[in-house]
Protein backbone atom coordinates (compact mmCIF):
# COMPACT_ATOMS: atom_id res chain seq x y z
CA UNK A 1 0.00 0.00 0.00
CA UNK A 2 1.51 3.22 -0.81
CA UNK A 3 2.17 6.38 1.57
CA UNK A 4 -1.11 8.66 3.26
CA UNK A 5 -2.48 11.77 3.37
CA UNK A 6 -4.20 14.00 5.57
CA UNK A 7 -7.49 14.53 4.09
CA UNK A 8 -8.85 17.66 5.59
CA UNK A 9 -5.94 17.82 7.50
CA UNK A 10 -7.34 15.34 10.08
CA UNK A 11 -8.27 12.16 8.20
CA UNK A 12 -5.32 9.46 7.77
CA UNK A 13 -5.91 7.80 4.32
CA UNK A 14 -3.83 5.43 2.19
CA UNK A 15 -3.41 6.90 -1.39
CA UNK A 16 -4.46 4.16 -3.00
CA UNK A 17 -8.63 4.07 -2.34
CA UNK A 18 -11.41 2.35 -4.00
CA UNK A 19 -14.96 4.38 -6.20
CA UNK A 20 -17.65 2.25 -5.47
CA UNK A 21 -19.59 3.25 -8.98
CA UNK A 22 -18.86 0.66 -11.23
CA UNK A 23 -20.46 -1.58 -8.64
CA UNK A 24 -24.13 -0.45 -10.38
CA UNK A 25 -23.66 -0.08 -13.20
CA UNK A 26 -24.83 3.44 -12.72
CA UNK A 27 -25.29 5.48 -15.08
CA UNK A 28 -24.77 3.53 -18.09
CA UNK A 29 -26.56 0.06 -17.13
CA UNK A 30 -23.49 -1.46 -17.84
CA UNK A 31 -23.81 -5.05 -15.73
CA UNK A 32 -22.61 -4.77 -12.27
CA UNK A 33 -21.12 -7.86 -10.67
CA UNK A 34 -23.03 -9.85 -8.28
CA UNK A 35 -24.49 -8.74 -4.76
CA UNK A 36 -22.34 -11.23 -3.54
CA UNK A 37 -19.07 -10.84 -5.37
CA UNK A 38 -19.69 -6.56 -4.70
CA UNK A 39 -19.73 -7.05 -1.01
CA UNK A 40 -16.44 -9.13 -1.22
CA UNK A 41 -15.28 -6.32 -3.32
CA UNK A 42 -15.50 -4.15 -0.64
CA UNK A 43 -14.36 -6.42 2.04
CA UNK A 44 -11.23 -7.24 0.69
CA UNK A 45 -10.36 -3.47 -0.44
CA UNK A 46 -10.82 -3.04 3.59
CA UNK A 47 -8.52 -6.05 3.97
CA UNK A 48 -6.01 -4.42 1.68
CA UNK A 49 -5.60 -1.33 3.41
CA UNK A 50 -8.27 0.52 1.97
CA UNK A 51 -9.64 3.06 4.10
CA UNK A 52 -10.80 5.75 1.41
CA UNK A 53 -13.99 4.72 -0.44
CA UNK A 54 -16.00 7.14 -2.82
CA UNK A 55 -19.41 7.08 -3.46
CA UNK A 56 -22.96 8.73 -3.63
CA UNK A 57 -26.95 8.13 -3.57
CA UNK A 58 -27.19 8.94 -6.53
CA UNK A 59 -24.83 5.76 -7.82
CA UNK A 60 -28.30 3.75 -8.01
CA UNK A 61 -29.70 1.52 -10.65
CA UNK A 62 -31.85 -1.17 -11.28
CA UNK A 63 -32.44 -1.80 -7.25
CA UNK A 64 -28.29 -1.82 -6.60
CA UNK A 65 -27.05 1.09 -4.55
CA UNK A 66 -24.00 1.66 -4.17
CA UNK A 67 -24.10 3.03 -0.58
CA UNK A 68 -26.43 0.15 0.53
CA UNK A 69 -23.52 -2.28 -0.35
CA UNK A 70 -21.15 -0.32 1.34
CA UNK A 71 -22.88 -0.23 4.88
CA UNK A 72 -24.26 -4.45 4.42
CA UNK A 73 -20.47 -4.98 3.75
CA UNK A 74 -18.89 -2.82 5.89
CA UNK A 75 -20.86 -1.38 8.71
CA UNK A 76 -20.21 -1.16 11.88
CA UNK A 77 -17.43 0.81 10.06
CA UNK A 78 -13.84 0.19 10.70
CA UNK A 79 -12.94 3.49 12.88
CA UNK A 80 -9.88 4.64 10.30
CA UNK A 81 -12.35 4.05 7.76
CA UNK A 82 -13.47 7.70 5.60
CA UNK A 83 -15.93 7.43 3.24
CA UNK A 84 -16.41 10.01 0.86
CA UNK A 85 -19.95 11.05 -1.02
CA UNK A 86 -21.44 13.86 -2.98
CA UNK A 87 -24.43 16.06 -4.16
CA UNK A 88 -24.90 18.06 -6.93
CA UNK A 89 -27.08 18.74 -9.89
CA UNK A 90 -28.58 15.15 -9.37
CA UNK A 91 -30.75 14.23 -6.29
CA UNK A 92 -31.84 10.89 -7.63
CA UNK A 93 -29.75 8.68 -10.08
CA UNK A 94 -32.43 8.95 -12.86
CA UNK A 95 -32.34 13.08 -12.45
CA UNK A 96 -29.53 12.13 -14.98
CA UNK A 97 -31.70 11.88 -17.94
CA UNK A 98 -33.82 14.96 -17.23
CA UNK A 99 -33.10 18.32 -18.81
CA UNK A 100 -30.72 20.52 -16.94
CA UNK A 101 -33.39 22.97 -16.23
CA UNK A 102 -35.50 20.43 -14.24
CA UNK A 103 -32.38 19.73 -12.12
CA UNK A 104 -32.92 21.25 -8.46
CA UNK A 105 -30.35 19.52 -6.93
CA UNK A 106 -27.77 22.01 -5.94
CA UNK A 107 -30.79 24.26 -4.46
CA UNK A 108 -30.81 24.65 -0.69
CA UNK A 109 -33.78 21.76 -0.70
CA UNK A 110 -31.62 19.67 -3.33
CA UNK A 111 -28.52 19.42 -1.31
CA UNK A 112 -30.02 18.65 2.31
CA UNK A 113 -32.15 16.03 0.29
CA UNK A 114 -28.88 14.69 -0.83
CA UNK A 115 -27.07 14.56 2.15
CA UNK A 116 -29.46 13.17 4.40
CA UNK A 117 -29.91 10.56 1.77
CA UNK A 118 -26.10 9.49 2.21
CA UNK A 119 -26.69 9.59 5.45
CA UNK A 120 -30.11 7.60 6.00
CA UNK A 121 -28.03 5.00 3.35
CA UNK A 122 -25.02 4.60 4.81
CA UNK A 123 -26.42 4.42 8.21
CA UNK A 124 -24.07 7.47 9.60
CA UNK A 125 -24.73 10.63 11.97
CA UNK A 126 -22.33 12.74 9.73
CA UNK A 127 -20.48 12.33 6.83
CA UNK A 128 -16.55 12.44 6.36
CA UNK A 129 -16.43 14.16 3.03
CA UNK A 130 -18.94 15.45 0.76
CA UNK A 131 -18.00 16.73 -2.44
CA UNK A 132 -20.14 19.41 -4.04
CA UNK A 133 -20.41 18.66 -7.59
CA UNK A 134 -21.28 21.16 -10.36
CA UNK A 135 -22.87 20.01 -13.21
CA UNK A 136 -22.23 19.25 -16.76
CA UNK A 137 -24.85 21.22 -18.33
CA UNK A 138 -25.60 25.16 -17.72
CA UNK A 139 -22.77 25.80 -15.93
CA UNK A 140 -23.01 29.40 -16.29
CA UNK A 141 -26.16 28.81 -14.42
CA UNK A 142 -25.38 27.17 -11.81
CA UNK A 143 -22.85 29.12 -9.49
CA UNK A 144 -20.76 27.69 -6.77
CA UNK A 145 -20.94 30.42 -3.92
CA UNK A 146 -24.80 29.73 -2.96
CA UNK A 147 -24.32 25.79 -2.85
CA UNK A 148 -21.31 25.94 -0.75
CA UNK A 149 -22.97 28.21 1.76
CA UNK A 150 -25.88 25.58 1.82
CA UNK A 151 -22.88 22.81 2.79
CA UNK A 152 -21.41 25.28 5.55
CA UNK A 153 -24.52 25.28 6.92
CA UNK A 154 -24.93 21.86 7.23
CA UNK A 155 -21.57 21.41 8.73
CA UNK A 156 -22.77 23.92 11.11
CA UNK A 157 -25.68 21.79 11.85
CA UNK A 158 -22.90 19.18 12.49
CA UNK A 159 -24.21 16.74 9.41
CA UNK A 160 -20.85 17.11 7.26
CA UNK A 161 -16.85 17.07 8.32
CA UNK A 162 -15.41 18.34 5.79
CA UNK A 163 -16.74 19.89 2.05
CA UNK A 164 -14.85 19.13 -1.18
CA UNK A 165 -15.82 20.34 -4.82
CA UNK A 166 -16.00 18.12 -7.99
CA UNK A 167 -15.81 18.72 -11.75
CA UNK A 168 -14.66 22.38 -11.41
CA UNK A 169 -12.98 24.69 -13.13
CA UNK A 170 -9.53 26.89 -11.89
CA UNK A 171 -11.57 30.06 -11.59
CA UNK A 172 -14.33 27.62 -9.54
CA UNK A 173 -11.80 26.48 -6.81
CA UNK A 174 -10.64 29.80 -6.55
CA UNK A 175 -13.73 31.15 -5.70
CA UNK A 176 -14.61 27.89 -3.63
CA UNK A 177 -11.51 28.65 -1.09
CA UNK A 178 -12.87 32.07 -0.18
CA UNK A 179 -16.07 30.92 0.46
CA UNK A 180 -15.24 27.48 2.72
CA UNK A 181 -12.42 25.34 3.92
CA UNK A 182 -11.90 22.89 0.73
CA UNK A 183 -10.37 19.73 1.75
CA UNK A 184 -10.25 17.73 -1.85
CA UNK A 185 -10.88 18.53 -5.46
CA UNK A 186 -12.02 15.45 -7.44
CA UNK A 187 -11.78 16.27 -11.00
CA UNK A 188 -11.19 14.57 -14.15
CA UNK A 189 -7.49 13.55 -14.92
CA UNK A 190 -5.07 11.25 -15.89
CA UNK A 191 -1.94 10.57 -18.20
CA UNK A 192 -3.61 11.92 -21.25
CA UNK A 193 -6.08 14.22 -19.98
CA UNK A 194 -3.78 16.84 -18.17
CA UNK A 195 -5.46 20.29 -18.54
CA UNK A 196 -6.04 20.48 -14.90
CA UNK A 197 -1.80 20.27 -14.22
CA UNK A 198 -1.86 24.12 -13.32
CA UNK A 199 -4.52 23.05 -10.61
CA UNK A 200 -3.01 19.69 -9.12
CA UNK A 201 -0.38 22.21 -8.37
CA UNK A 202 -2.46 24.78 -7.21
CA UNK A 203 -3.56 22.32 -4.74
CA UNK A 204 -0.91 20.73 -3.65
CA UNK A 205 0.65 24.30 -2.22
CA UNK A 206 -2.40 24.65 -0.81
CA UNK A 207 -2.58 20.96 1.18
CA UNK A 208 -5.60 20.26 -0.79
CA UNK A 209 -6.01 16.93 -1.98
CA UNK A 210 -6.83 16.47 -5.79
CA UNK A 211 -8.91 13.34 -5.98
CA UNK A 212 -8.96 12.15 -10.20
CA UNK A 213 -12.19 10.60 -11.84
CA UNK A 214 -11.44 8.36 -14.71
CA UNK A 215 -7.80 7.89 -13.57
CA UNK A 216 -7.04 5.35 -16.21
CA UNK A 217 -9.58 7.08 -19.09
CA UNK A 218 -13.37 5.65 -17.90
CA UNK A 219 -15.40 5.25 -20.86
CA UNK A 220 -12.25 5.93 -22.98
CA UNK A 221 -9.17 3.61 -21.81
CA UNK A 222 -5.81 4.92 -22.11
CA UNK A 223 -4.13 3.62 -24.42
CA UNK A 224 -0.47 4.29 -25.57
CA UNK A 225 3.22 2.71 -26.78
CA UNK A 226 4.87 4.15 -24.19
CA UNK A 227 2.76 3.19 -21.37
CA UNK A 228 2.99 -0.64 -22.50
CA UNK A 229 6.77 0.39 -23.13
CA UNK A 230 7.18 1.04 -19.29
CA UNK A 231 4.59 -1.39 -17.91
CA UNK A 232 7.22 -3.91 -19.70
CA UNK A 233 9.91 -3.26 -18.13
CA UNK A 234 7.89 -3.27 -14.47
CA UNK A 235 6.34 -6.70 -15.66
CA UNK A 236 3.06 -4.02 -14.83
CA UNK A 237 -0.02 -3.75 -16.61
CA UNK A 238 -0.57 -0.71 -18.40
CA UNK A 239 -3.46 0.20 -16.07
CA UNK A 240 -0.93 -0.23 -13.03
CA UNK A 241 1.63 2.18 -14.78
CA UNK A 242 -1.43 4.58 -15.05
CA UNK A 243 -2.20 4.72 -11.76
CA UNK A 244 1.62 5.14 -10.46
CA UNK A 245 2.09 7.70 -12.54
CA UNK A 246 -0.05 9.73 -11.02
CA UNK A 247 1.12 9.21 -7.60
CA UNK A 248 4.01 10.12 -9.05
CA UNK A 249 2.96 13.21 -10.40
CA UNK A 250 2.46 14.82 -6.99
CA UNK A 251 1.59 14.06 -3.39
CA UNK A 252 -1.33 14.93 -3.11
CA UNK A 253 -3.29 12.74 -5.40
CA UNK A 254 -5.40 10.23 -4.08
CA UNK A 255 -6.76 7.35 -6.33
CA UNK A 256 -10.39 6.14 -6.15
CA UNK A 257 -9.95 3.48 -9.19
CA UNK A 258 -13.46 1.65 -9.63
CA UNK A 259 -14.08 -2.01 -10.61
CA UNK A 260 -16.30 -4.75 -10.24
CA UNK A 261 -13.43 -7.56 -10.39
CA UNK A 262 -11.32 -8.97 -7.16
CA UNK A 263 -8.54 -9.56 -9.36
CA UNK A 264 -8.70 -6.27 -11.12
CA UNK A 265 -9.29 -4.64 -7.39
CA UNK A 266 -5.89 -6.50 -6.26
CA UNK A 267 -4.31 -5.03 -9.51
CA UNK A 268 -5.28 -1.29 -8.96
CA UNK A 269 -3.83 -1.57 -5.23
CA UNK A 270 -0.85 -3.52 -5.99
CA UNK A 271 -0.07 0.14 -8.15
CA UNK A 272 0.45 1.71 -5.32
CA UNK A 273 3.51 -0.64 -4.27
CA UNK A 274 4.56 0.17 -8.46
CA UNK A 275 8.25 2.49 -8.00
CA UNK A 276 8.44 4.08 -11.35
CA UNK A 277 11.97 6.03 -12.16
CA UNK A 278 12.88 9.51 -13.03
CA UNK A 279 13.26 8.22 -16.68
CA UNK A 280 9.56 6.34 -16.74
CA UNK A 281 7.75 9.63 -15.77
CA UNK A 282 9.50 11.55 -18.08
CA UNK A 283 9.15 8.96 -20.68
CA UNK A 284 5.08 8.83 -19.87
CA UNK A 285 4.61 12.57 -19.81
CA UNK A 286 5.82 12.68 -23.18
Amino acid sequence: MTERWALGGDLSVARVGYGAMKLTGWPRGDEPPSRETALAILRRAVELGVNHIDTSHYYSRDGVAANELIREALHPYPDDLVIVTKVGALVEGSDIALPAAKMYGLTPDGLRRGVEANLRSLGVDRLDVVNLRMGDRDRSQTPLTAPLETLLALREEGLIHHIGISNVTAEEFAEACKVAPIACVQNLYNLSRRDDDPLVDACAAAGIAYVPFFPVGGFQPLTAERLDAVAARHGATAPQVALAWLLARSPNILLIPGTGSLAHLEENIAAGALRLSTEDVAELAG
